[in-house]
């Protein structure tokens, strides 16, 4: 019975090789070599897309954060810097605070409140033109939205003593003040320093306030403007009631209006 062997291909004449074998033999990688490039665009165009959806991501969260600053600092706190000494030792120099801006509208005012008022009055002395520098119309952006404090240096932060109508007097023979006839212990003011004498009989109007610093012996406050309005500062001058002191660290704390000082005080006549 024959037996099947394979045929050995037998060699041309010519001595040319079988061009179909070499054409499958060569042709047989191209695959493989198309697939890496494939797998090689994939892999470009699937990291390209991540990256552009993280930096999507990252541009989203900014602009919420600008957009919800900017509502906060307009309807709700803004954040101020305290560049002088009138206050301590409520708040020291370079205290970064938050207003509340619902002070003393819709929420009312209050005899012991911290408040944060711009100058109308001719208090401070004109600001000096600050040199621009290459980057200052970044802080001047976020001090808009309310990423940076105010640090314009036009605006003061004194204590509300007298509300409209309050009668307040400086001092008893005990050498306290009087509001509506009633004296006050004013457990704010700076305890490293005895508070020097300065006499004054007011009767605040409709509208104003009277104010004082804590620190008062290095508080150029109502007393020392009686010349300029009497002294008192219009209500729709406050920028709100100081809540918070934000910065540094070591400090953060509320801040009160010391109800307990002004309880017995009697209302206004």
């Amino acid at each position: 019975m024959p037996e099947n062997h394979a045929r050995t291909p037998e060699p041309r004449p010519d001595g040319a090789s079988d061009s179909r074998a070499d054409a499958a033999g060569s042709a047989a990688p191209a695959p493989a070599s198309a697939g890496s490039r494939a797998a090689a665009k994939a892999s470009q165009s699937s990291g390209g897309s991540q990256l552009l959806s993280w930096l999507k991501e990252i541009a989203t969260v900014v602009v919420i954060a600008v957009v919800l600053s900017f509502l906060i600092k307009t309807f709700l706190f803004r954040a101020f810097f305290i560049p002088s000494e009138s206050m301590v030792s409520t708040l020291d120099i370079d205290d970064r605070i938050f207003v509340n801006l619902l002070v003393p509208e819709p929420f009312s005012l209050s005899r012991g409140d911290v408040v944060v008022f711009r100058d109308t009055k001719g208090w401070l002395p004109p600001a000096e033109e600050k040199p621009e520098g290459p980057f200052s119309w970044v802080q001047d952006g976020l001090t808009f939205v309310g990423l940076l404090p105010d640090n314009s240096e036009q605006h003061l932060v004194k204590r509300v003593i007298g509300l409209p109508g309050d009668h307040v007097v400086c001092c008893d023979d005990g050498g306290k003040l009087t509001i509506n006839g009633k004296a006050i212990n004013e457990s704010y003011v700076n305890p490293a320093e005895t508070p020097q004498i300065r006499n004054f009989d007011v009767t605040v109007p409709d509208g104003k306030v009277w104010v004082m610093g804590d620190n008062r012996n290095h508080s150029a406050d109502s007393r020392a403007h009686m010349d300029s309005d009497g002294g008192f500062i219009d209500i729709a001058d406050l920028e709100g009631k100081a809540a918070v002191i934000a910065w540094p660290l070591s400090r953060i704390t509320t801040l009160g209006n010391y109800p307990d000082v002004f309880r017995s005080v009697p209302a206004a006549p």
